[in-house]
């Protein structure tokens, strides 16, 4: 547009003068010197116009496609003028945008397949700006941190999500991968890299769940090992049941034998617990299917209480109710909730040992029940090893009852989490249904 300015600037100067001339001629001088002026003139005037044509024209056509570029319209294209050189730039510029159309094309595509690929994934995606705050998050990720909509997390930092995952995430350097396990007995295996958009290095997480695979893996060896371990003792405690029991018949019919037959009612009596314990440890691996009927959750939690209020009673121990004015109804078994229960508020009960409180709460939206207690607690480095196989913190403990829990919970399809507070040092235990 300058250059255009320019050139009519120029041609009305020169057009100015020209006039002038003709017009001084014309009062001074011959006829024939006047024309041969207005034949300057008029051949002037035909070479501006060439001039415009061969020159300006080209070049405006070149302005208004820097416009189009400008403005990102890969729609529009430049028309033809008629002039070789001309033409040939315009021939290029017009390839040129219909290649940009088509790449912008192949870009929104790709971009429109991979938005489609990772909210598919079965990988968790959260992809992060350069101060660590979320740039985008797909719903296995959400439902990984508990969350329900992206507008909870977009635009945070990942510190400010409330959950165990995301502290582990923050914990994970860069380009480093590492297996995550946290309390509510949940695997993860997570990726920390990046990728670089517009010149700009943006880090991500990638977030696998490995905690069917790996409770699929652990079970099939336990089970085979129970199994194997309940076949053999049971065999062989059986045999010297009726060995003993045998011997302790026949002395007791003798004189002066009563340290003997004390001393085998104890090995017979060992022999049973031995037989019980193996007992236990089947039982784990022979869980039925739970058969599912609705049930007020406040009603388990009062049988339940009435049930464990002597033995917290005899240790001093408080158990203190809290439950929803509108009592949750949830889809259980009656029988094998009631021994999650039962077996949660023992362990409760163990922790504190003597003189506490056992809180109980229910709550209606969302159906859930927690319990808390003022025990002891449970230090960070146990807290993931909680739900599996063989691990107790209790020094005879066997190991089975927070597997029994798991398993359980699982089949009810439940959500769930034990952990002590850094804040107040309450252990909870939480389900969510």
């Amino acid at each position: 547009m300058r250059i255009k300015g320019l050139f009519w600037i120029l041609t009305v100067l020169l057009l100015a003068i020209l006039t002038i001339i003709t017009y001084y001629v014309f009062r001074t001088s011959s006829f024939y010197l006047f024309l041969a002026t207005e034949t300057l003139v008029f051949l002037t005037a035909i070479y501006l116009l060439f001039f415009y044509h061969r020159i300006i024209k080209p070049l405006q056509i070149i302005g208004d496609g820097m416009d189009l570029l400008k403005e990102q319209d890969f729609n529009s294209r430049l028309r033809r003028v008629g002039q070789s050189d001309a033409d040939r730039i315009v021939d290029v510029f017009n390839r040129m945008m219909e290649r940009l159309k088509e790449e912008r094309l192949h870009v929104r595509e790709q971009n429109h397949f991979l938005d489609l690929l990772i909210n598919a994934s079965p990988l968790g995606v959260l992809i992060l700006d350069l101060d660590i705050r979320i740039l985008s998050v797909n719903q296995v990720a959400l439902r990984m941190f508990g969350l329900t909509s992206p507008d909870e997390v977009i635009g945070k930092h990942i510190g400010q999500i409330h959950s165990p995952l995301a502290d582990e995430l923050l914990r994970l350097e860069l380009y480093h991968s590492g297996i995550i396990r946290l309390s509510d007995a949940n695997i993860y295996k997570c990726t920390h890299s990046s990728f670089f958009d517009k010149g700009f290095q943006h880090p991500f997480y990638l977030i696998e769940s490995l905690t069917e695979e790996v409770f699929k893996a652990e079970k099939k060896a336990y089970e085979k090992v129970i199994r194997m371990i309940a076949h053999e003792v049971n065999n062989t405690t059986a045999g010297i049941t009726s060995t003993l029991d045998t011997l302790e018949n026949t002395f007791r019919e003798m004189a002066d034998a009563q340290d003997i037959c004390d001393v085998l009612k104890v090995s017979i009596e060992r022999c049973y617990r031995m037989n019980r314990f193996i007992t236990n440890f089947a039982d784990v691996v022979r869980i039925p299917e739970p058969q599912l009927r609705r049930q007020e959750l406040n009603a388990l939690v009062v049988s339940c209480k009435r049930f464990m209020e002597t033995i917290c009673r005899n240790r001093q121990i408080r158990i203190i109710m809290k439950l929803s004015n509108i009592s949750p109804v949830v889809d259980v078994d009656n029988l094998l909730f009631e021994q999650v229960l039962l077996n949660i508020i023992k362990n409760s009960a163990e922790s504190i040992e003597c003189e506490g409180q056992i809180y109980i709460f229910t709550t209606q939206h969302p159906a859930s029940l927690e319990i808390v207690d003022t025990g002891k607690g449970i230090s960070k480095e146990a807290e993931d090893k909680l739900f599996s196989p063989f691990f107790s913190t209790k020094p005879n403990g066997q190991g089975l009852g927070l597997i029994f829990v798991r398993e359980v919970l699982q089949k009810h399809h439940c959500r769930f989490s034990l952990n002590t507070s850094a804040t107040d040092g309450l252990t909870r235990f939480r389900i969510l249904f």
